[in-house]
């Protein structure tokens, strides 16, 4: 029989190592990011700019569990982690200000997620 889940090893270690401590911890935040890392690739999230742009208020660091994509135009100075970006799309973050990281970074920085906004 198959496992299920994503077939990325990279992903999957990732997922465990964040079910492990926020378990561990008892960090909601961790485990809601792990259950959003789990969906299948059809149905990741896939934030554009423009979308940020309305939803996010400047300053604010933001998980995308899935990949950002360029459309639209961002003006905010925003710290966003996700699993990927497009080339487009980093290109037009950090000619903004913003700053994109890894959600390994993010979890070294802040590993309690304390002011930090999972967009679904």
């Amino acid at each position: 029989m198959k496992p299920t889940g994503p077939t990325n090893i990279v992903v999957r270690k990732l997922i465990d190592d964040i079910l492990e401590k926020g378990y561990k911890e008892n960090i909601r935040f961790l485990i809601n990011l792990a259950k959003q890392l789990k969906t299948p690739t059809r149905r990741k999230i896939e934030a554009n700019l423009g979308k940020l742009q309305r939803l996010c208020k400047d300053g604010e660091t933001i998980v995308i569990p899935g990949k950002l994509l360029s459309y639209g135009e961002l003006n905010k100075k925003l710290t966003i982690a996700c699993l990927s970006y497009s080339k487009t799309a980093r290109e037009k973050a950090e000619k903004s200000g913003s700053k994109i990281i890894s959600i390994e970074e993010l979890i070294k920085q802040n590993p309690t997620g304390k002011n930090v906004r999972l967009i679904k």
